[in-house]
């Protein structure tokens, strides 16, 4: 037993059962935070997209003529959003998500890339027009 380089089999053990539990944790914890990142990019996308249609609201609800300027974050990376009658979809990284707008006369279909600017103004018989 006072060999040098000898090693007892309960000591091999004990390290074989810590790596068991160990490795298991690492995964969990790799999971836990991509999750809280996806959750992260999840809400910043969903502001964007609500801030949207309060800005098509407030067009909307004003007298015609009325108009407002947004400019799109660009800083979450590139997303689309497509402008329709009665509701707002964002799309990106493969993911998509939707908003109703109140009852609003949006002109036609209207696509809102990330980084740009758009002005929203109310026209001729209370039609939303972007440009």
């Amino acid at each position: 037993m006072d060999n040098k380089g000898f090693i007892s089999i309960e000591y091999l053990f004990s390290i074989f059962v810590i790596l068991l539990i160990a490795i298991p944790l690492l995964f969990l914890s790799q999971s836990i935070m991509e999750s809280s990142f996806n959750i992260d990019d999840n809400i910043a996308h969903r502001l964007i997209l609500d801030t949207v249609a309060i800005e098509i609201s407030q067009v909307n609800s004003n007298g015609e003529g009325y108009s407002k300027s947004i400019k799109l974050p660009s800083d979450v990376g590139y997303y689309e959003i497509t402008v329709e009658n009665k509701k707002l979809t964002i799309e990106y990284d493969g993911k998509k998500g939707e908003t109703l707008l109140f009852p609003s006369n949006v002109d036609s279909k209207y696509k809102l890339h990330s980084g740009k600017s758009y002005m929203i103004s109310k026209g001729d018989e209370g039609k939303i027009v972007i440009t």
